[in-house]
């Protein structure tokens, strides 16, 4: 048999399951949804190798062009590659890079943990599924706000019962200090994110310091009656980035006897437009992040060396990260302001749109809502994926809608994302989206 037919014949099993589809996967697998942010983001990839132009407000990521990263990690990350510094780091990360987290985080944060509270990971991600992997056991429940970044899948992967507190307009998107008291009883892990992804809405300083009250009122009386602790997760990587009278708070910081109870997940992919150097950590209880950490060492979850030994130096540096800082917001706010003006002067001319004031994150929180109108073409927009389609068609704009981010409300709120545009992009992309509701009958 020639080499070409046997390879031919390699190709054709590996793409044919079978008979038995069912019987090939675990159930966890089986059952397991792709991320309904990133098919979209590929449609849209897929759209630029075609050629056709689009404003693209999908993936919380950064273009290099509008966004560069700190010219101090650039230099670092270069210098340690020169180095050599190309080796395995320990487990739960570089001593050097935990210390400058925990120093980075007494400047900025006023938290005092010890060194056995952080553990460093490949961007945030695997600090939230390290969360989830080490606290949650299957059947256990599992309490987050709708809309919210993944907190449902990550349930699925680690066989929780989700159950989503649906937050409104009304509240920003953010869940109300009664809803989360109702949710709490018999409640493992309640995830909480501020700034929001993906509304950019964040807790007030009451609210946030009520829950907190809440969950130790809770954990005292499951203590009394021997039960498991209820934990929160609270996912802060967009913590640098919040606007005009917006502040920032933490769990720990507000009611410092929530720190043996709280696990804070951050990194350096949002506060420093570093999404691809993977840098990431959480800090919490020690117990915790002990188990935490021989997690990651079986799965190998580390940040890679060169870019712990970049990122000491840039968390070491404070007069480098207060004046990226300050540039950097500064860009993310003219766009989110300009998108959200756009937005307002839109409302304002009776076109069916709405938004949300931005408090932090890259994100304007918008809603397009023609439903029942009928495009040129002459098909009726009912749903909230008829509109994010015909928008994309007929102005080049691509946006995520809040069902990517388990909501179950098709009532057209979408998340825009201002990372990967400049601008001009903004600017010429509003009067494109208003023609295209204009066109509508």
């Amino acid at each position: 048999m020639s080499e070409t037919l046997k390879n031919a014949d390699v190709a054709a099993l590996a793409k044919d399951p079978g008979t038995s589809k069912a019987l090939r996967f675990g159930a966890m697998a089986d059952g397991l949804r792709g991320s309904e942010i990133l098919r979209i983001a590929n449609e849209i990839r897929a759209m630029g190798v075609l050629g056709q132009k689009v404003c693209d407000l999908t993936v919380g990521d950064f273009s290099p062009q509008q966004f560069p990263i700190p010219e101090t990690l650039k230099t670092a990350l270069a210098s340690a590659i020169a180095r050599g510094e190309t080796n395995y780091p320990t487990a739960a990360g570089m001593p050097a890079l935990r210390e400058a987290v925990l120093g980075f985080y007494r400047r900025e944060l006023e938290l005092d943990y010890p060194l056995e509270s952080v553990v460093i990971t490949s961007g945030s991600r695997p600090g939230i599924y390290g969360t989830f992997r080490t606290l949650v056991d299957p059947g256990d429940v599992v309490v987050y706000p709708a809309p919210s970044w993944n907190n449902n899948h990550y349930t699925h992967l680690v066989g929780g019962t989700g159950v989503a507190l649906t937050c409104r307009a009304a509240d920003n998107f953010m869940p109300s200090r009664e809803a989360v008291r109702a949710a709490i009883p018999g409640t493992r892990l309640l995830c909480l994110c501020s700034p929001q992804n993906p509304t950019g809405s964040v807790f007030a300083r009451d609210v946030l310091q009520g829950v907190c009250d809440d969950v130790l009122a809770e954990n005292e009386s499951r203590a009394r009656r021997g039960e498991r602790p209820l934990y929160v997760l609270f996912d802060q990587v967009y913590w640098m980035l919040t606007f005009g009278a917006a502040r920032h708070f933490t769990p720990p910081g507000l009611v410092p006897e929530m720190a043996r109870y709280t696990v804070l997940v951050d990194g350096i992919s949002k506060a420093f437009a570093a999404t691809g150097l993977r840098v990431g950590w959480a800090v919490g209880p020690v117990d915790v992040i002990a188990k935490m950490t021989a997690l990651f060492g079986h799965v190998g979850a580390w940040a890679p060396r060169p870019e712990q030994l970049a990122t000491i130096e840039l968390l070491e540096d404070d007069a480098a990260v207060q004046a990226f800082s300050e540039t950097f917001k500064r860009g993310v706010q003219l766009r989110l302001h300009a998108l959200g003006d756009g937005f307002q002067r839109m409302k304002a001319d009776g076109l069916p749109v709405d938004c949300l004031a931005p408090a932090g994150a890259i994100y304007l929180t918008a809603r397009i809502a023609p439903f029942g109108r009928r495009t040129p073409a002459g098909e009726e927009l009912r749903t909230t994926d008829d509109v994010r389609r015909y928008v994309l068609s007929a102005a080049g704009i691509a946006a995520v809608p809040f069902s990517a981010f388990a909501m179950k409300d098709d009532d057209g709120w979408f998340r825009l994302s201002v990372g990967a545009v400049s601008l001009a992009d903004i600017e010429q992309a509003i009067p494109r989206i208003s023609a295209a509701l204009r066109a509508l009958a």
